[in-house]
């Protein structure tokens, strides 16, 4: 029977979108399950802000009635203001171990790409840089964190088979933090406070983090501002973000510094929660929010993800990111946890990547984003 491509329109084509990367992924230890109603809401109008700037369609390939494969499409408008360029985004790639459906789907986006006045497509990405981003092509062996990818390693000889290339690439680590780490940490963080007059602030509760909500997001704008694929996040947005992620952060795990009474970085981290995700396979209740909460206690878990870090570009050279990292290490060793999954840097970033020396360290993922132009 012939695949047959359909536009993402109604109620079930969401379900059977999202339904889809459940059923590829059943037998994979290694893939770890989004909340179902999360992913949904990304992919529509009314209830992602993104779209206020966004353009973007899905479709899901069916051949005998079953669902084989799916994609969608992005045009960031925002971000192609801003960088002065015209480019599309190809985002939520899945498909079953066929070329052909590979090709059609990747023809499809592209072609409404094309027909939005676009040069070219970026991808897999997503709507911005806090959403999906990036295709595995190292490290399928290795759990990744809620804020990395898994994919099937036979995706990157499709894509390149339809004529992509490279763009970036981003490097994931996984760190051992080690007492010679830690007290070489924290000594260095002890004389960048008293050299900058910078101070610690720590949390206890979740209600204790609102009122920085708009700071987080204030800081990512003015320190990410630089990198690939960026657009800076308004209000709606930080909303959205702030009510999908805060209930999932433990307050001892997010630190932030301050000087002279302006709060110039943060850093959030957190017990992994990719097992407790797994059991949860996409549902928060009634059972996956009890998992998810055993594990943000650090109950049973020896691993932390560092999540987001972010310092105010004319604070970067204090070392106010040495700071955050101790204090997050302190937080560690409190809860018994002695690794670190860090999430992707590009791997041009060579500031960042050079932070890892004191550690002992893998260089275990990495994640690519191609190119076509047309």
């Amino acid at each position: 029977m012939s695949i047959t491509i359909k536009t993402v329109s109604e109620k079930s084509d969401y379900k059977k979108f999202i339904d889809f990367q459940f059923k590829l992924y059943k037998n994979s230890e290694m893939w770890v399950a989004p909340i179902k109603d999360d992913e949904i809401k990304a992919m529509k109008a009314d209830s992602n802000p993104s779209f206020a700037f966004c353009d973007a369609e899905f479709w899901l390939a069916e051949q005998d009635g079953e669902v084989v494969g799916r994609i969608g499409a992005i045009i960031n408008h925002k971000y192609n203001e801003e960088r002065n360029e015209k480019m599309g985004r190809y985002t939520r790639f899945e498909c079953i171990d066929d070329a052909t459906v590979a090709t059609l789907l990747l023809q499809t986006a592209e072609a409404w790409i094309k027909e939005k006045g676009m040069n070219g497509v970026l991808g897999p990405l997503g709507f911005n840089n806090l959403d999906h981003q990036g295709l595995l092509i190292e490290g399928f062996e290795y759990l990744p964190s809620i804020a990395s990818e898994y994919h099937m390693p036979y995706y990157k000889t499709f894509i390149e088979n339809n004529n992509y290339n490279k763009e970036i690439d981003w490097v994931e680590f996984r760190l051992t933090v080690g007492e010679r780490a830690q007290n070489k940490a924290a000594r260095g963080a002890e004389l960048i406070k008293k050299r900058y007059g910078i101070s610690v602030i720590q949390f206890e509760k979740q209600e204790d983090l609102k009122p920085y909500i708009k700071t987080v997001f204030e800081i990512l704008n003015d320190s990410f501002e630089v990198l690939p694929f960026v657009s800076k996040f308004d209000e709606s947005l930080s909303e959205f973000y702030s009510n999908k992620y805060l209930q999932l952060l433990n307050p001892k795990f997010v630190k932030m510094v301050e000087k002279d009474g302006q709060v110039i970085g943060f850093i959030i981290g957190l017990p992994s929660l990719s097992k407790a995700m797994q059991k949860a396979n996409g549902k928060l209740f009634p059972l996956g929010i009890v998992h998810i909460m055993k594990a943000l206690k650090g109950k049973g878990i020896d691993t932390m993800d560092q999540m987001l870090t972010g310092v105010r570009t004319e604070f970067q050279s204090t070392g106010a990111a040495v700071i955050l990292q101790a204090e997050l290490q302190k937080a560690m060793a409190d809860h018994g946890l002695k690794y670190i999954e860090t999430t992707g840097m590009f791997e041009t970033n060579d500031k960042a990547i050079g932070n890892w020396k004191n550690y002992e360290h893998i260089q275990h993922k990495r994640k690519r984003c191609f190119v076509k132009m047309f």
